[in-house]
């Protein structure tokens, strides 16, 4: 793959499932640490630390990296090593990027960090830190068409992806510390960006027409546009927007000042100085490259170093399916259950206009069946508010803002039946009236399927479920008649007239 093994591990087998590691990212702007624990193929963040330090600052002139922010960055790692000391996290990796790598005193201060810390930094090649980011879009998004971009303090590095591998790799020195973008006009910067994204026409152009945005000054122009659209999913992660929109934001950020935009919810004052430059070089990114669409990723190096020990966290599975089956892990009595219900519900959807399409229709009743009983330990009044909230903000990838609030909204009708949530403006304003009409359908068969067998796997293969022209008909095995109660008929026939069948028990 083009990438190091930071933990050491080589070629071997994963050997990181069931472990929690720590990732630390030295870049130009920030000092980052993040810990997280790994479930299958699933990357956990249970703890996450920044200190701003700046190192990068003024590099561009004077060749070296920032006095003050080699000090502040020296006190942010002795109080991560101290930290993960403490967590008892002894699988850790630390890597540094353009800063240190381009200045002349960069290899002084990795020395000087081992010295005083005794952590050893692996310094990334611009190659590598691209690739190392699209790994981490990949595990976080699944199959990937198109370009990741991650912009960093004094780098932009581009890595084009196709399905679950990487593509050709290029980094440009197009961060906002490495052009003084603060201090230049927005015509020689427009003229400047134009001429180094000339040398990235190949990668640029290799495949797909989605551009996905990593790093902090790109979260922030998608805060910005979450603010002006009145976005009602206040989620990064998979967070989308068209060519026009990237536009018209664009032009807005170019004409606000600092403590204007320092303002919006999720633009921090230190973001905010960078934020035009940014929307400036997304801009021409989108029109260098013919992409339609960016869509944004919580995901990039940091998960990306952890993948590189194992790979089967991008190259296997499917990042929702996997997300949901840890979500009901931790959360379900019975998590065989699941897996289950999905496969004995699916014949009654043979036949039904997709909303999404046909196969992600199927992945995304195979997740929500998965997340059935997510509820089960949560306060009985209170199960389906609980839940459509739980699913909307998990910490899965692998699925649109769409998406996500038509899990939410099935998860609120398996617990609340036909009810309506009201002024929902999730539901209302990222679903249309088939998808809402499909989430009823699904969250009512699932309530039926918990209702008939009690929340397990085994007594559910008791009957089946088959659908004819007009009707579903529900079969139960020899033995299992006396199983059928009120209960679970009235359910069966709520089921049946959201989906505009007759109900056929075989009682």
């Amino acid at each position: 793959m083009g990438v190091r093994d930071i933990f050491g591990f080589g070629s071997a087998e994963p050997r990181l499932k069931g472990r929690d590691v720590a990732v630390i990212d030295v870049g130009s702007n920030s000092v980052r640490l993040v810990q997280f624990r790994v479930k299958g193929r699933v990357l956990l963040p249970v703890f996450n630390e920044k200190t701003m330090a700046g190192l990068g600052k003024g590099a561009a002139e004077t060749g070296r990296l920032n006095p003050e922010g080699v000090e502040a960055a020296l006190r942010t790692l002795k109080r991560f090593t101290r930290l993960l000391d403490a967590k008892g996290v002894t699988t850790r990796g630390a890597v540094a990027t353009a800063a240190v790598r381009e200045c002349e005193d960069g290899p002084d201060f990795v020395e000087r960090v081992r010295q005083e810390t005794g952590l050893v930094i692996d310094v990334l090649s611009g190659e590598e830190e691209g690739r190392y980011s699209a790994l981490g879009v990949l595990a976080g998004v699944g199959d990937a068409w198109g370009v990741a971009g991650d912009l960093g303090g004094s780098s932009l590095e581009l890595t084009g992806l196709d399905r679950r591998s990487t593509q050709g790799a290029l980094t440009l020195p197009l961060g906002p510390l490495a052009v003084n973008a603060a201090g230049t006009k927005a015509e020689d910067l427009r003229d400047h960006v134009d001429s180094q994204l000339e040398r990235a026409s190949d990668v640029l152009k290799q495949t797909g027409e989605t551009f996905y945005a990593v790093g902090g000054a790109w979260r922030s122009f998608a805060n910005l546009s979450m603010s002006m659209r009145n976005y009602p999913l206040r989620l990064l992660h998979e967070y989308e927007m068209s060519l026009d929109q990237v536009r018209k934001t664009a032009q807005f950020a170019m004409s606000q000042s600092e403590s204007s935009l320092a303002s919006v919810p999720g633009v921090s004052s230190k973001r905010a100085a960078t934020l035009p430059y940014a929307a400036l070089l997304l801009e021409r990114i989108m029109k260098a490259g013919g992409f339609k669409r960016v869509v944004f990723s919580a995901y990039g190096l940091r998960e990306g170093v952890v993948c590189v020990s194992d790979p089967s966290l991008v190259e296997e599975g499917d990042p929702l399916i996997s997300g949901a089956e840890i979500m009901a892990l931790s959360a379900s009595p019975e998590p065989g259950f699941g897996p289950a219900l999905a496969d004995w519900l699916e014949p009654a959807f043979t036949g039904d206009i997709p909303v999404f399409g046909e196969a992600q229709d199927k992945r995304l009743r195979a997740a929500a069946a998965r997340l059935s009983d997510i509820g089960a330990r949560l306060h009985p009044d209170h199960r389906g508010d609980l839940a459509f909230t739980q699913v909307l903000y998990a910490p899965i990838g692998g699925l649109s803002h769409a998406e996500r609030a038509f899990l939410a909204l099935t998860l609120h009708h398996r617990y609340e039946g036909k009810a309506s949530r009201g002024e929902d403006c999730v539901s209302t304003h990222l679903l249309d009236d088939a998808q809402r009409t499909a989430a009823l359908k699904l969250g009512l068969g699932m309530r039926f399927g918990a209702a008939l067998s009690g929340r397990t796997g085994q007594l559910l293969s008791s009957f089946v479920l088959t659908r004819t022209e007009d009707a579903l008909v529900i079969t139960p095995a020899a033995d299992a008649s006396d199983l059928i109660v009120e209960r679970a008929l009235r359910r069966f026939e709520q089921f049946c007239a959201a989906m505009e069948l007759k109900a056929a028990p075989e009682v």
